[in-house]
Formats: structure tokens, sequence, C-alpha cells
């Protein structure tokens, strides 16, 4: 728990850092590279990794015999 109040806590350190302009220019910089066809496709795949992690999160939670029984 406390690796992700640590985690949180330095993104939004990271992110108190970054001004309107340099947020502009990331977004810009990643329209380029990818275009405006691309974006849509990596954003469904960012999204479904973040499933996953999350439910692989709730499996390690749940009872190993419960998981077992599962599969």
């Amino acid at each position: 728990m406390y690796s992700n109040f640590k985690i949180m806590m330095s993104l939004s350190v990271f992110l108190g850092m970054l001004g309107p302009w340099q947020i502009a220019l990331i977004v810009a910089v990643v329209l380029l590279l990818f275009g405006g066809k691309k974006i849509p496709e990596l954003m469904r795949g960012l999204g479904s990794g973040i499933k996953e992690f999350k439910d692989a999160s709730k499996e390690e939670d749940e009872d190993p015999n419960k998981i077992e029984e599962k599969k």
C-alpha cells in the first residue's frame, strides 16, 4: 500500500512541474509521431492493460485456493 502512495506522490510532483506549454508540446509530439488514427488504438491497448493489471492485483488479494479453482 505504501508503494502505491509513493508512486502517486512522485507522479503528482512530476505533473506539478509541467506547465501548460510543456503538456501541449508533449501532446503535439505524440500526435506527430503516431498520427490521429493510431491514438485510439493506443488508448484502447493502454486501457486493456490497466484492466488486466487491476484484475491480476485483485486475484492476488483473494484466497489462493479460490484462484486454483477458477483455473
